[in-house]
């Protein structure tokens, strides 16, 4: 099975430009683990992640308890930590070497690349385009799928 049979291929991107507030805000409402930058040409650039926002030596961000994330992108206002995301931008805190799968890899492939680089979801490509999501949720679906077929 290919990548491309299994991936999210409804998903939201980001422009480098924008802030990185907006960027926690998109992830939270998309409930996508990963957020695939682009540059102008829709080409991925790199990616903002759940984790790029638990520790960020530039945004100074420490983590909380409770549900820091929500403080972070402005349920409770005027903490320190949103102040300083309201100046900052997507393209200062991205991962810029964006670990991708290209969309006829197979599911095998997607799970070994996932376990190397310890992530929940990667960009599906093709060439330098981006044309899908897929994470663990949509590999754990596929396997789900499969067994349910061999058992009918």
């Amino acid at each position: 099975m290919k990548v491309s049979d299994i991936m999210r291929s409804s998903f939201a991107v980001i422009a480098p430009t924008k802030l990185v507030l907006e960027a926690a805000n998109i992830l939270l409402e998309t409930n996508q683990r990963v957020l695939p930058v682009v540059d102008h040409d829709g080409a991925i650039i790199g990616v903002v992640s759940e984790g790029d926002f638990l520790h960020r030596a530039e945004l100074d961000v420490q983590p909380r308890p409770g549900n820091w994330l929500e403080e972070f992108v402005g349920v409770v206002e005027n903490m320190p930590a949103t102040r300083r995301m309201t100046g900052r931008t997507v393209g200062e805190i991205m991962t810029r070497i964006a670990v991708c799968i290209d969309a006829d890899a197979t599911v095998d492939e997607a799970v070994a690349l996932m376990d190397i680089h310890h992530v929940a979801q990667v960009p599906v490509t093709c060439g330098t385009s981006i044309v899908g999501l897929v994470s663990r949720t949509e590999l754990l679906a596929a396997f789900i799928r499969a067994v349910s077929e061999d058992q009918i």
